[in-house]
């Protein structure tokens, strides 16, 4: 098929499936699948299963649909990186808190909180959020101890021991206490998220937005993947999907794939990012890759590139167009097309009602079933007849898009 064949049905699909930071199996993206597929079939009348893929990669599912009255076979692949996110959260509270602190300071002392507390202050108030719960963990921990240290040496008095004994057993027991209840405090966060939260943003910021080498040593595995994929020419669309952190990653590595050059007859090649936090990277001083990769992904006419998140999820940066808040738009800028997931009208009264605390929870929304669809329909758009570009052809940028430079930091690399 050749590159200008977009318009053709299709038939059999390919997606690569960008997650963002998250250390847990990818199953739990196959899991999520199946329910919340099979919930939107039954809401939006058509049929969809789920069965073991038969493509290659570490770990997917293939998927059977009969949407708007075509059958359509798709195999999806998630580019796992759940490893290194692993490594990188397996560090003691003390060098959790040394994170907190650097963290703290990269983004304070280069000027990206405040510029992206202007920009957006939904996903910095969740920035935040880890900080300031760990410093209040820090002080209950402090208050504790020197409770323990106080309760002790008043019992002490009653017993004729050294005072260095005295004070010696003071800071053990002391001590002991405050780093029992932080251990006590970790060990409940699955619940709390604070740990995990600090990794994500330390993560991201560790090299002051540029990439570990690790992750850039996957990318580039992902983008031979995919490359694969389109020279195999057997599918009539390559999807790539980012979501969170997924989605600068696939900025990269869509920049890179077009720079060393597509395959001539290929399948449609498409680009969707969900729920975006790119301005969390492309602020930072060393960013510059990033906003190259930004830069020529907004310019290049071959992949459409659609993103959508909504003002409801408060972890994402809403409706920022990620290209032109960074400042490196051009005249030439075509790409993303911005809208929003409008989790108020796509989602109904009761539905929102029992989601709109759940802070995390909506942050995977577009994943899941709507009960009340407009024009986002992530099963329809994975697994269904049409091409991204064709499914969104006539949808332009929501009213309220913002779009004005609002990063310190605009400097672009070179390849």
């Amino acid at each position: 098929m050749s590159s200008n064949s977009s318009t053709r049905p299709v038939r059999r699909r390919r997606v690569f499936y960008i997650p963002g930071y998250d250390p847990f199996h990818p199953r739990r993206y196959r899991e999520l699948y199946r329910s919340e597929g099979a919930e939107q079939a039954q809401i939006s009348g058509y049929a969809l299963s789920l069965s073991p893929k038969a493509t290659g990669g570490p770990f997917g599912w293939h998927v059977s649909a009969k949407i708007e009255g075509a059958r359509v076979e798709t195999d999806m692949e998630v580019l796992v990186w759940s490893d290194l996110v692993k490594h990188s959260m397996n560090s003691s509270i003390v060098a959790t808190y040394w994170q907190l602190l650097r963290t703290a300071w990269i983004y304070i002392g280069s000027g990206a909180l405040w510029r992206l507390m202007h920009l957006c202050k939904g996903p910095v108030i969740a920035a935040l959020y880890p900080v300031v719960i760990l410093l209040l963990q820090a002080g209950l921990a402090a208050l504790l101890g020197a409770g323990v240290a106080s309760g002790l040496g008043a019992l002490a008095g009653f017993v004729a021991v050294p005072e260095w004994v005295v004070r010696a057993m003071q800071i053990i027991a002391g001590a002991g206490a405050a780093v029992a209840l932080l251990m006590a405090f970790k060990s409940r966060d699955n619940k709390l998220f604070v740990y995990y939260l600090m990794h994500d943003y330390a993560y991201s910021a560790g090299q002051r937005g540029a990439l570990p080498v690790e992750l850039e040593a996957r990318m580039q595995a992902f983008t031979v993947a995919i490359h694969a994929a389109l020279e195999e020419n057997a599918v009539d669309e390559v999807l790539v999907v980012g979501h969170s952190s997924g989605a600068h990653i696939g900025v990269s590595v869509l920049a890179d794939l077009l720079h060393a050059g597509l395959p001539e007859e290929r399948p449609a090649l498409s680009f969707l990012t969900l729920g975006q936090v790119v301005p969390m990277v492309s602020f930072l001083p060393r960013a510059a890759r990033l906003r190259r990769d930004l830069q020529e992904m907004s310019e290049q006419e071959l992949i459409p590139w659609y993103d959508v998140t909504a003002p409801g999820d408060g972890c994402a940066f809403a409706l920022c167009d990620p290209v032109a808040v960074t400042g490196v738009a051009t005249p030439a800028q075509r790409w993303p097309i911005v809208f929003s997931a409008a989790f108020t009208q796509t989602l109904s009264p009761a539905r929102w009602k029992a989601l709109k605390r759940r802070y995390f929870r909506l942050h995977f929304q577009y994943l899941c079933a709507f009960d009340q669809p407009k024009d986002y329909d992530y099963f329809r758009i994975t697994a269904g007849p049409l091409t991204l570009g064709e499914r969104l052809r006539d949808r332009g940028h929501s009213r309220s898009r913002l779009a004005d430079p609002v990063s310190g930091y605009r400097s672009v690399s070179k390849r």
